[in-house]
Formats: C-alpha cells, sequence, structure tokens
C-alpha cells in the first residue's frame, strides 16, 4: 500500500514537472514559445490600442476647457458673502480693556487688507473710471482696478487706528462678496446691515456700503493676476457704553437685481450672519 502512494506521489511530481516543462514538445506551461509570442503580442496591441484610444479621448475633452474659466457656472450664478475677521461660528467675542481678547481678531484684518495697501495698489494696479465696468476681453492679462486700503476710514488699520477700534468697543468688520467669474452686478450694488435691537450705531466704508461697478468683470486669478475684490466695512458702535453689549447683525446684498440675498438652502447666498460681543 505504502508502495502504491509512493508511486502515485512520484507520477503526480512527474505530470508538474511536465507541465511546467515539457521537453519533447518544448511546451512551457502548456503553450510552445510561438504560442506565447503570439498571445503576448495580442495583449500588447489590444491594450495599446485602450491606451491610445483613452489617450485621444481625453486630448480632445482638454481642447474644450480653458485654464482659467471653468466650462460649467451655472450652479453659482450670485455671490455669497462672508466676514473678516472670521471666527468659529461667526461669534466675534472680545473685552476692549484686555488687548489679548482681541488681538486674533486684528491680526487677521492687517493681515487680510495688506494686499490693499495704497502702494501695493498704485503700483500694481490702474485707477478706472468709477461707475463703469471694466471689461478687457481679447487680452491675455487683465489689469485690475484700485481698491486702496485707505478709503475703509477708520476701520483700514492706518495710523491711529491700528486696533480696528476694538480697543474702544467700536469694532470694525469686513464684509467680503465672493468671486464669480464673469459676474456684472446691475443696479447700484450695496451691502446693508441690520441689528435686531436698537442700540447700535453702524457707519459703513466706502460710504453707504457702495460696490462700485468697476471692479467687474472678474476673469479668474490665472488672468487676473492682481486682482483685489471691492470691501465693505462695517464700524459697530454699541450706544450704551458700559456693561456687555450683543450685537445680532445681518448684513445682505441690495441695490441690484442679479444678486439674491434670500434662499432657505443657503443661509450665506448674498448675505451673512454673525454676532459680536462687547465686554468691559
Amino acid at each position: 500500500m505504502a508502495k502504491e502512494e509512493s508511486k502515485n506521489g512520484e507520477q503526480s511530481s512527474s505530470e508538474w514537472k511536465q507541465f511546467i516543462y515539457n521537453p519533447r514538445s518544448g511546451e512551457i506551461l502548456g503553450r510552445t514559445a510561438s504560442s506565447w509570442a503570439l498571445i503576448l503580442l495580442f495583449y500588447l496591441v489590444f491594450y495599446g490600442f485602450l491606451a491610445g484610444l483613452f489617450t485621444l479621448t481625453m486630448w480632445v475633452m482638454l481642447q474644450t476647457l480653458d485654464d482659467s474659466v471653468p466650462k460649467y457656472r451655472d450652479r453659482v450664478s450670485s455671490p455669497g458673502l462672508m466676514i473678516s475677521p472670521k471666527s468659529p461660528g461667526l461669534e466675534l467675542t472680545f473685552s476692549k480693556s484686555d488687548k489679548s481678547s482681541y488681538e486674533a481678531y486684528t491680526k487677521v484684518l492687517h493681515s487680510f487688507l495688506g494686499p490693499y495697501n495704497d502702494s501695493l495698489q498704485a503700483t500694481n494696479n490702474v485707477a478706472c473710471t468709477q461707475g463703469h465696468y471694466f471689461e478687457q476681453e481679447g487680452v491675455e492679462e487683465r489689469k485690475s482696478c484700485q481698491f486702496n486700503r485707505s478709503s475703509l476710514g477708520p476701520c483700514a488699520g492706518l495710523e491711529g487706528n491700528e486696533y480696528f477700534g476694538y480697543n474702544e468697543g467700536s469694532p470694525c468688520v469686513i464684509v467680503k462678496m465672493n468671486r464669480i467669474i464673469g459676474l456684472k452686478p446691475l443696479g447700484n450694488p450695496k451691502i446693508n446691515c441690520t441689528s435686531k435691537a436698537e442700540n447700535v450705531s453702524l457707519q459703513y466704508y466706502p460710504d453707504y456700503g457702495m460696490i462700485d461697478l468697476m471692479y467687474y468683470p472678474y476673469y479668474g486669478k490665472k488672468t487676473h493676476l492682481n486682482y483685489v475684490q471691492p470691501l465693505v466695512a462695517v464700524k459697530i458702535t454699541p450706544l450704551n457704553t458700559t456693561g456687555t453689549s450683543e450685537v445680532v447683525l445681518e448684513c445682505k446684498l441690495q441695490g441690484s437685481p442679479n444678486l439674491k440675498n434670500e434662499d432657505d438652502r443657503d443661509k450665506f447666498l448674498g448675505r451673512v450672519n454673525f454676532r459680536v460681543q462687547i465686554r468691559d
């Protein structure tokens, strides 16, 4: 019985060796060298054809794209609003007598407004005609209109106002409209803020929170290299000067029929809500 099992094992081992390489027929793994060459050539041609077809398809698709403008822009037709300094939950809380409580906010504002410095604007951008679109079709590199930091008045953070009013309990908040390529606001767009409480005074810079048409259209960051979006600064002054003041503001885009400010699905579309809590 043991001899029979040994014989069967040797026969099985011999069959495996012959399958791997059969010296009589010259077959390797059941195929001759010419058969292996033909099947490898077939797969090489087949996968080469698929790779070539994929490459051609991608090349044709890329010819329809523009590096500076998205192909489909119908999902976002109206811009949203956001504030600076931005904080978790859009809640700004500080004590006017404690510099450390608002120092982070003022640093963010100085960093954000750096590109708007008057000297940089005079060097990099041009003085445009107010009240008119600055259209530049057929130009490879678009120029940008100047928006000078000094136009934000006491909210510019320049000499004498380095703390943007936070040290006085009258903080400044910068409201900006998100960029959308090709957008041309109609009418006289402006940003207007309202408070549920009446114990607060709001001042706008530039005056009335106006957004000039000369900053539009925007052509995209690849061709509009030095573009700076227009800003509106809101200086918030509570009328009660003692104790703790809490101001809840809603800022909206107004004055332009093609800029939306009401959408239940998007609370930032054309509007932004934030809270400011000021302590002594």
